[in-house]
């Protein structure tokens, strides 16, 4: 947790290399609402350089529950997304089957870890995975608590797959639409979503009958101020300024 002057904590995550110099500094973007009261991330999804020609994103538990979160990874260059998180069993399915579509649909690694064991109150499942660019698991851990796994990645091979592949190269026929049909593919936006987004009015059609629109059930309080991004705030400096 680091601490928010302007508000509610944020829950934000560093790399550091092995001459402890901090690489990467994060800030979740998707709190685990309604449970988790923290700010929401406001310096975006910063890319480091890894070692052997790695390019790696981090990302907080419930962020890969968003595919765009992974997407925006690549797109800045990530070839292995690392996702550090704490859930509980119910949740056993979707961490598996995102880690692995996040991985496919964006041709990069993913690796990713969960809290294993009790803190007495929650028995969090542990399950830490590595996934081929490909979509498939590398490497599986279990539930046991302390343990370890360790998996072989090559970024070179997850780099020449997105110049060399065609029929799945999906992140970059996302921007290049049918190009057998058209020169260079389609390269508008046709997504509502996203033009809602930008426009501040993402509204979904069910968007008034949504019963959980804050953290009321779980016992905070009705927030009463609105969201304002202060970029850098806190920021080690060197990383502010990059």
């Amino acid at each position: 947790m680091e601490f928010n002057p302007h508000g509610n904590p944020f829950n934000s995550g560093l790399i550091i290399d092995n001459k402890g110099e901090i690489k990467l500094y994060y800030r979740k973007m998707h709190p685990w609402v309604p449970v988790e009261p923290w700010e929401p991330g406001d310096i975006g999804i910063p890319v480091c350089d890894g070692p052997n020609g790695s390019k790696i994103a981090l990302i907080i538990c419930h962020d890969g529950m968003f595919p765009e979160m992974a997407r925006e990874s690549a797109y800045k260059g990530a070839n292995i997304m690392l996702r550090t998180a704490g859930y509980t069993a119910p949740i056993r399915q979707s961490w598996h089957f995102t880690n692995q579509s996040n991985a496919f649909c964006n041709l990069m690694y993913t690796a990713s870890v969960c809290l294993a064991g009790s803190d007495g109150s929650f028995n969090s499942m542990g399950e830490g995975m590595i996934v081929n660019y490909d979509g498939t698991p590398l490497t599986l851990g279990n539930g046991i608590p302390d343990e370890i796994i360790t998996g072989e990645v090559r970024p070179r091979l997850c780099d020449e797959a997105r110049i060399h592949w065609g029929v799945e190269n999906n992140i970059y026929q996302f921007g290049h639409r049918g190009y057998v049909a058209v020169k260079g593919g389609a390269r508008d936006c046709p997504y509502t979503y996203m033009h809602d987004l930008a426009a501040g009015k993402y509204a979904l059609p069910w968007e008034k009958d949504v019963k959980v629109i804050d953290g009321t059930s779980c016992g905070f309080a009705v927030p009463a101020r609105t969201f304002k991004p202060v970029p850098t705030t806190l920021a080690p400096k060197k990383l502010a300024a990059e």
